[in-house]
């Protein structure tokens, strides 16, 4: 009777313990990236009880009550939101953020990400930075401040597409942006006449926004296609100290559309000063500066974990985990299938199930009461045991 007092014991104990972890569950239900822990149970057998109590026959056959069961993290994916900020990162799959301190390594499935004062792109209010892959695939943190400005570039070559109508006589694009060695901007016009007894010549004359002329040259046309003799052209302006090509090799024709051209300037070399206007995520998951000169720049990879045994992994505070196990863990890019994809204005909600979280909150609360009740009828049976008399 003594023995059945102890496993009720065990059972208050350890139901209460379930009851800890199902209550922090529970009010981790809003907690951005939280993962629920799994509550189980176990029988204890032998001839002796945790906590060091012996008593019965081992060989008797009976058990000793119970205890919690180790706790298993539920890894499944929580609710992607949209949040509509660039650096709220989250990941559609298996990996997780690498984050650095130092030597230390912390992971994470999703967070809120800003660049501090020293250029580090780190988790808000922590000093942990997130890691990117270096050139031997290693996660390192990455320092924004000496890609804050985009240097000038001057142009030195215009590629031209499409058609030039065959049957006009004339064609303008009036605001051609080229670029000095310094970032300053020039605005050409670019003029095209055919003369009407020259069938597949046409002038081609350049002006700065000045009105000064920079040149004219001899654009030919060979059956609807430009001569190889002058595919390119080359125009200069000495005060603005630019050399320009015009390339017109690639993509130009001159047939027949009555008088509409659609001969365009398909790709521009060059560009003024930009600063930075945006820091992103694009869809290969690498780190992506967006220039207020519409330039941009990849910084690199993020690095997202892999681990062969994701329950090595230990939970801590602001939705963190800890490696401390043995087992392989791998550092891959979002381009492995493995390890998801990564995506920005989005934060992965927490993993919770109410449902489940209320049904195992009725199971352990009848288990509790249960072995309250173990205990009561023990005590009543030795009550009644203390009750008895001897007569004679």
């Amino acid at each position: 009777m003594f023995g059945a007092i102890y496993i009720g014991l065990s059972g208050l104990g350890s139901y209460s313990d379930g009851l800890q972890a199902v209550s922090n569950n529970v009010s981790n239900l809003n907690t951005v990236g939280f993962k629920a822990n799994n509550v189980t149970f176990k029988n204890v057998f032998g001839s002796g009880s945790q906590g060091g109590l012996e008593f019965g026959n081992a060989q008797s056959g009976n058990g000793y009550g119970v205890s919690i069961g180790e706790l298993s993290v539920n890894f499944g994916q929580g609710e992607l939101r949209e949040t509509g900020r660039d650096l709220d990162l989250s990941i559609d799959g298996n990996g997780f953020f690498v984050l650095l301190d130092g030597e230390q390594q912390m992971f994470a499935r999703t967070g809120s990400f800003v660049v501090n004062d020293d250029g580090f792109i780190v988790l808000q209010g922590t000093d942990l930075r997130l890691g990117v892959l270096d050139d031997e695939g290693r996660p390192t943190a990455l320092n924004i401040d000496e890609f804050r400005t985009d240097p000038p570039e001057a142009t030195g070559r215009v590629t031209f597409a499409d058609n030039l109508s065959s049957t006009a006589t004339d064609f303008t694009i009036p605001d051609l942006r080229v670029f000095g060695a310094n970032g300053e901007e020039n605005v050409w016009t670019v003029e095209f006449v055919r003369d009407q007894d020259a069938v597949d010549s046409w002038t081609v004359t350049v002006t700065n926004a000045s009105g000064d002329e920079l040149g004219s040259q001899t654009l030919a046309f060979n059956a609807g296609v430009v001569s190889t003799d002058t595919s390119e052209l080359v125009f200069e302006d000495e005060d603005a100290g630019l050399n320009v090509t015009f390339d017109f090799a690639e993509g130009v024709t001159s047939f027949s559309s009555g008088t509409v051209s659609s001969l365009r300037a398909s790709d521009v070399e060059g560009h003024g000063t930009g600063s930075l206007a945006t820091l992103v995520v694009n869809e290969q998951g690498q780190l992506e500066i967006t220039y207020t000169n519409e330039e941009t720049l990849e910084l690199g990879e993020i690095a997202l974990a892999d681990f062969r045994d994701p329950q090595s992994l230990e939970q801590r505070g602001n939705a963190l985990f800890e490696f401390s196990g043995f087992g392989q863990v791998q550092f891959l890019s979002a381009e492995d299938t493995r390890v998801g994809t990564v995506l920005s204005q989005r934060l992965e909600a927490s993993n919770v199930d109410l449902g489940n979280e209320f049904g195992d909150l009725i199971l352990i609360q009848r288990g509790f009461q249960a072995s309250s009740q173990i205990i009561s009828v023990s005590n009543d049976m030795i009550q009644q045991l203390f009750g008895i008399r001897g007569q004679g």
